[in-house]
């Protein structure tokens, strides 16, 4: 069987809009800053709102947490905490079968010293792995973290950051 054959009796039964008549609507109702967005609920966090601010806009310019915590005034620890609590992924030191062992010492299952030795992790590891384990992310901070994201594209930030390390095509003859 050929693709004519399965193609075959196919008809189109509505017309495609051209792009230029479609948008997307935006309506940006966040005047206020991140530092103002995070206010309301700093007192769920292990820092300043200022400091978590400073965090997220540090982290999210690539740099690590370390560096982050020291532009924020803040131990990496506790940067690290902020940052799961604003919903900010890979956080956690602990790969996802090393997280199982440290729920099943929370749940009781196996001592704590069980539970380091089998995960491997060393003590501020295992410490921020309960952390992650006990503390979820606040939605209202994750909400103000991604709408202070809205209209960037990271890709294209990474891209142009990179520009003057990436080679052009005709730089391959």
């Amino acid at each position: 069987m050929t693709l004519s054959d399965i193609a075959s009796g196919l008809e189109v039964t509505t017309s495609q809009r051209k792009a230029e008549s479609r948008g997307v609507a935006t309506v940006d109702g966040t005047e206020a800053t991140l530092q103002e967005r995070i206010e309301p609920h700093a007192d769920e966090l292990p820092c300043t709102a200022s400091a978590a601010a400073t965090l997220l806009e540090s982290y999210e310019r690539g740099t690590s947490v370390g560096e982050s915590a020291r532009e924020a005034a803040v131990a990496p620890m506790t940067a690290a905490k902020a940052l799961h609590r604003c919903g900010v992924s890979g956080i956690c030191p602990l790969a996802p079968t090393k997280r199982r062992i440290v729920r099943d010492w929370l749940a009781g299952d196996i001592s704590r010293s069980e539970a380091r030795s089998l995960s491997g992790a060393d003590e501020p590891e295992f410490a921020l792995a309960t952390y992650v384990e006990t503390h979820d992310p606040i939605p209202a901070l994750v909400d103000a973290v991604a709408t202070a994201d809205r209209g960037r594209d990271p890709a294209v930030e990474k891209r142009d950051a990179l520009a003057g390390t990436m080679s052009d095509a005709t730089e391959l003859r």
